[in-house]
């Protein structure tokens, strides 16, 4: 199995680490409660889980799996407030589409229909609004999902930010596939699809007018075919996950929480290109809590990592798929990073959100 740089050695003590910030109490919504950090997951399990119950809610993965007529169906929803609605790359549109298809296919499943309601503020072009749905139909022609049923809002001017788009998708799950993220264990082998921090950075660059050398192009794209590739070597993939928001670093914490288990990543194996890492350093930015639109995390069984990952090597969403790390048993259900001078740091779940209203 090919490792990622560096060796993983022993583990070092981290019982008596905690985190230096109190328990965040808000008792207004700020704009971190949407970023996928703490501050969300906290309004997740404090406010809506209560209210909601149920044990497939319990489950909080990108999609809920769910048996209809015998069959397992994934079932899943998003909202989409990014700004601008056109970015280098992508736009609103295609977030939709593909965000939507990407939460099903982290279950395993091939998305089949969409739903898509559009909230629109008083005054917005019609012609935007025109761009914005030919750009939603393309995405789902691309991706092979049909839209089949939809809703449409106005709020007063002042009250929203030109287009709103919410998706729900569903999507059958094969027979003997079970991915999610109370699967992984330790020894899992955790491998990225390809370059991180490119989708957020192509939006920040627009909004806020940076130039850098190279165009940096939103990764937005849907990763059922990826999916299917992968399966088509193991149906024994054990978790799969997308990191948008909070980027990888939060997925990983996500993943390790909800398995009790440790995860141990090398930072010099983690892919992330030149004009990111630039923008990253002279924005104060952190590379591994940007969110990302068109990559997968994956954590497969050791046996079968290096069929997984040629796989996805020679797929064109894969083509830069790369091994960070693995799953051990010391500090469960935390995320250490080892970094390329060969210190040791915790990757904490992030409190914020370092980039809003990117997805």
């Amino acid at each position: 199995m090919r490792e990622a740089t560096g060796a993983v050695g022993s583990a070092p003590d981290f019982s008596g680490w905690s985190c230096p910030l109190p328990l965040r109490d808000h008792p207004r919504v700020v704009m971190g409660h949407g970023g996928g950090g703490a501050l969300s997951a906290e309004l997740v399990q404090h406010v809506f889980a209560p209210a909601f119950g149920g044990p497939v809610l319990a489950g909080l993965g990108d999609s809920a799996a769910v048996t209809l007529g015998g069959a397992r169906i994934a079932f899943s929803t998003d909202s989409f407030v990014v700004r601008p609605l056109f970015f280098p790359g992508g736009s609103i549109g295609d977030l939709a589409v593909n965000g939507t298809v990407n939460d099903l296919a982290m279950s395993g499943a091939k998305a089949a229909y969409l739903s898509c309601g559009f909230i629109l503020e008083e005054g917005v072009e019609t012609a935007v609004v025109a761009r914005v749905a030919q750009a939603l139909g393309a995405a789902a022609r691309a991706a092979g999902v049909e839209v089949v049923t939809g809703d449409t809002k106005v709020v007063e001017a002042g009250h929203g930010d030109g287009v709103y788009l919410n998706t729900a998708g569903i999507g059958q799950i094969p027979a003997g596939v079970d991915i999610r993220p109370q699967r992984a264990v330790p020894g899992d082998v955790v491998i990225v699809s390809g370059d991180l921090g490119v989708h957020g950075i192509a939006v920040m660059s627009v909004r806020e007018g940076l130039e850098f050398d190279v165009e940096i192009e939103s990764d937005c794209a849907a990763l059922g075919g990826l999916v299917e590739t992968m399966l088509a070597v193991t149906p024994e993939l054990h978790v799969l996950r997308d990191p948008t928001r909070g980027g990888l670093g939060a997925a990983l914490n996500e993943i390790a929480a909800a398995a009790g288990v440790g995860v141990v990543i090398q930072e010099r194996a983690i892919p992330v290109p030149a004009p990111v890492a630039s923008a990253c350093a002279l924005l104060g930015l952190d590379p591994l809590y940007v969110a990302n639109e068109g990559k997968l995390v994956a954590f497969v069984p050791r046996e079968h990592a290096d069929a997984v990952l040629d796989a996805m090597l020679a797929h064109p969403l894969g083509a830069r798929a790369a091994v960070i790390g693995e799953c051990v048993a010391d500090h469960p259900g935390m995320v250490v990073s080892r970094t390329g001078l060969g210190g040791t740091r915790v990757v904490d779940l992030p409190v914020g959100e370092q980039l809003p209203r990117i997805c």
